[in-house]
C-alpha cells in the first residue's frame, strides 16, 4: 500500500481533473489523488427565458457548462467570477470577460464598467453573495436564472477509507458549502491538511487539532494549487516523521 500523502477532491469530476492536470503542470508529484465530489450537479430539465439582449454573468464553470448542454446560444456578450469560468465561456463559443476574482470583484467590475441591464446571472440552486440583489440595489436592471440544483453526495467508500487513517489527507475546499459537507464526516482517522479557497470557506470546516488548515492568498484556482502543493510538501513531513511546520 503507498504511502504517499491522500488529495482528496471533492468537487464535480470535470473541475477535479482540472485541478490534478494544474498540479501536474506545475511539477506536484508524490502523492495518491481521490475523487470523491460531495455535491451533485443535476441540470435543470430547459433553460429559462433569458432577454436576447442581455448581458451574462457566471459564477462558476458548471453554470456554463449547464448553458451549453441546455442549448444556451454563442456569441452572447458574459462577464465571468474568474480566468477559470472565463476560459470554460470561451470554450462554448461566448466573448468573456474575466473579474479576475471572487463575487465581490465581480459586482465591483460590473459597477465599474457600467454595465447596463437586463444582466442575468446563470447559477445553481444555492449560491453565496446575492450578485443579482447587490446589483438592482446599485441600480442596474439585474435577475437571477438558476440553471441546475447542487444535492449533497455521501464520500466513496476509497475517500471514506482514507479518512480514517492513518495517510495524512490534503482536503482543496472551494466553497463553504463543500467545507460543511466536509466536516460531517468527523472524527477523522487521518491527519486533514485542508486548502481553503476563502475565509468563509475555512469558518466553514473550522478544523481542531491535530488537523492543520491554509487559506489560499487569492480566491481562485491557481492561489489554490499553491496553497494545495504547500501542504502536500508538509503531509510528506509527516509521513517522514518532520512535522507539518
Amino acid at each position: 500500500m503507498s504511502t504517499d500523502p491522500v488529495l482528496l477532491l471533492t468537487r464535480p469530476r470535470a473541475a477535479s481533473e482540472r485541478f490534478l492536470s494544474a498540479l501536474d503542470d506545475a511539477g506536484i508529484t508524490g502523492f495518491r489523488a481521490i475523487v470523491s465530489p460531495l455535491l451533485a450537479i443535476r441540470r435543470r430539465p430547459a433553460l429559462p427565458p433569458i432577454d436576447p439582449e442581455a448581458t451574462l454573468v457566471f459564477t462558476s464553470a458548471n453554470a456554463v457548462q449547464a448553458y451549453a448542454a441546455l442549448g444556451g446560444p454563442e456569441g452572447r456578450v458574459t462577464h465571468a467570477v474568474g480566468d477559470a469560468t472565463a476560459a470554460a465561456a470561451r470554450a462554448i463559443g461566448l466573448d468573456a470577460v474575466s473579474a479576475g476574482g471572487d463575487i465581490d470583484a465581480l459586482f465591483a467590475h460590473l459597477v465599474a464598467e457600467r454595465v447596463s441591464g437586463p444582466v442575468v446571472h446563470l447559477r445553481g440552486a444555492i449560491s453565496r453573495g446575492d450578485l443579482a440583489g447587490r446589483l438592482r440595489a446599485a441600480g442596474i436592471d439585474a435577475a437571477d436564472a438558476v440553471l441546475y440544483d447542487q444535492p449533497v453526495r455521501e464520500f466513496t467508500s476509497e475517500a471514506q477509507d482514507a479518512l480514517a487513517g492513518p495517510i495524512p489527507v490534503v482536503a482543496p475546499l472551494f466553497s463553504p458549502r463543500t467545507a460543511r459537507a466536509f466536516a460531517l464526516h468527523r472524527p477523522f482517522g487521518a491527519p486533514i491538511l485542508a486548502a481553503a479557497m476563502s475565509e468563509a470557506v475555512a469558518e466553514a470546516f473550522c478544523p481542531a487539532a491535530p488537523h492543520k488548515l491554509a487559506v489560499a492568498i487569492r480566491p481562485d484556482a491557481a492561489a489554490m494549487v499553491v496553497t494545495a502543493a504547500e501542504l502536500l510538501v508538509a503531509a510528506a513531513a509527516l509521513e517522514t516523521g518532520g512535522g507539518a511546520e
